[in-house]
């Protein structure tokens, strides 16, 4: 009994809403059909033509556009594919969506299904889809760089150099279990397997030890504005921020819950917090904003301790102890200081005035420094998902317990050879990964 082909799919490719230009994509064994049907006849292969896109039932004009044919497998998910390249306008759009629905086998496209099909085609590879997605999301320049060096395979040939030499030390292993009769061949095979494996595995833990720069960087440096009511906080975050973010009064106790705003440094992300202030009297729901504000500078890359200079306060909270060695303390309002000089500070310690101005570019320039070393080079090939993390270190100790097991029990060793490379699989697809399919694809948009 032969298996019905995959259903044809279409969607919206680019940005819902008016536009110049809007692309809709049509992938699977009933592409061609829409071409002869709606705007015929069918173009060369990947060449651009104008032609008018008609209703399949009557005729009826629906707009003039371009149409390019992607014949299988030389196209994006390896099928027969279709764009058309509509005017933008929502009539427009709507329009062609609603007829291509009146072709027999055809319907709308679920969420990533187009990157799904491209992936089970084999022309992207499961961490070349992941970066894809995080290309697709990228705001900043260094995340651009960073999500397109993943998607055109950058990890992915690290990770696969990596598994084709455990498979290449496996190999030494299960020849040593071909002639366990011979134990001259059997331990010079293990000694080989164990050469490959103990110059990997130091390079494993330096992929590991990056400090999360990678995660950083495609998730946003994140930076704490913290202190004492009425410092300035939320003032500073507007001025960060170019807009009123957050409501500035001269009563203490305003911010009660956490403001986000995200800059773009010199392309590295970064995303401010604007918390509660921290004081001793406070009524419930400022506690519960103290609360909330203690549990974002925990998790922030960078506390800012932002205290008046009319009365400075730059010894922090016993609740902030534990991230001291990642504070930044500044001193807002030095233009009501007598002379507009700001007093003796430590040498770590930003003066500035959000009400003048002065200072905050140079704590703009800061932020930049703090970040970039945080974040480290965009061109280097780091972690970036978590996925990957806890893989990669899955295969790091199964190849720290090949090099430490007992010699002896060869069938052991080579257990923990395959589970580094079935790990190692798993970032790029190689080896099942179904039960994160649906998670991954459904970062995307409906048209990808």
């Amino acid at each position: 009994m032969t298996s019905q082909p995959e259903p044809t799919i279409f969607a919206l490719a680019s940005a819902p809403g008016r536009a110049g230009v809007a692309v809709v994509r049509i992938s699977g064994t009933g592409a061609g059909r829409v071409l002869d049907f709606m705007a015929a006849p069918r173009p060369e292969p990947r060449r651009a033509v104008g032609r008018a896109i008609r209703h399949p039932e009557g005729g009826t004009v629906l707009d003039r556009g371009v149409v390019l044919w992607f014949p299988s497998p030389k196209s994006f998910t390896g099928e027969d594919v279709v764009e058309l390249h509509l005017h933008g306008g929502r009539a427009v759009v709507q329009a062609v969506l609603a007829a291509l629905t009146v072709l027999p086998g055809l319907r709308l496209a679920e969420p990533g299904e187009f990157a799904r099909r491209a992936f089970e085609a084999g022309k992207l590879d499961l961490a070349e889809v992941e970066g894809l997605a995080d290309l697709i999301d990228a705001e900043t320049e260094g995340q651009r760089r960073q999500a397109l060096a993943q998607a055109t395979g950058a990890l992915s040939g690290l990770y696969e150099g990596w598994r084709a030499s455990v498979i290449d030390a496996l190999a030494y292993v299960e020849a040593g279990l071909d002639f366990s009769d011979e134990a001259d061949i059997g331990e010079k095979t293990f000694a080989e397997a164990r050469s490959i494996i103990g110059v990997l595995v130091p390079a494993v833990n330096h992929h590991l030890d990056d400090g999360h720069r990678g995660e950083i960087l495609r998730e946003g440096f994140r930076v704490a504005l913290t202190g004492p009511p009425n410092a300035g906080k939320s003032s500073l975050l507007n001025a960060l921020a170019r807009r009123d973010a957050a409501i500035v009064s001269a009563e203490a106790g305003t911010t009660r819950d956490v403001i986000e705003v995200r800059l773009d440094l010199k392309g590295l992300p970064v995303i401010v917090s604007d918390t509660a202030g921290f004081r001793e009297a406070a009524g419930d729901i400022e506690r519960e904003g103290m609360r909330r504000s203690l549990a974002v500078a925990q998790a922030a890359d960078l506390v800012l301790w932002l205290t008046d200079a009319t009365g400075p306060r730059t010894t922090m909270p016993a609740e902030l102890a534990a991230v001291a060695d990642r504070t930044l303390l500044v001193l807002n309002k030095v233009d009501l200081l007598s002379g507009g000089s700001a007093p003796v500070l430590p040498d770590d310690m930003v003066p500035l005035s959000v009400k003048s101005g002065e200072g905050v570019a140079d704590l703009v320039e800061r932020l930049q420094v703090i970040a970039s070393e945080r974040i480290g080079h965009p061109g280097e090939t780091v972690l970036t998902q978590v996925r990957h993390r806890r893989l990669v270190e899955l295969a790091r100790d199964s190849l720290v317990a090949f090099l430490q097991g007992a010699s002896d029990d060869v069938e052991l060793r080579a257990e923990d050879l395959r589970r580094a490379a079935d790990a190692l699989g798993r970032i790029t697809g190689r080896v099942d990964v179904e039960d994160v399919l649906d998670q991954i694809f459904g970062r995307f948009c409906i048209g990808k």
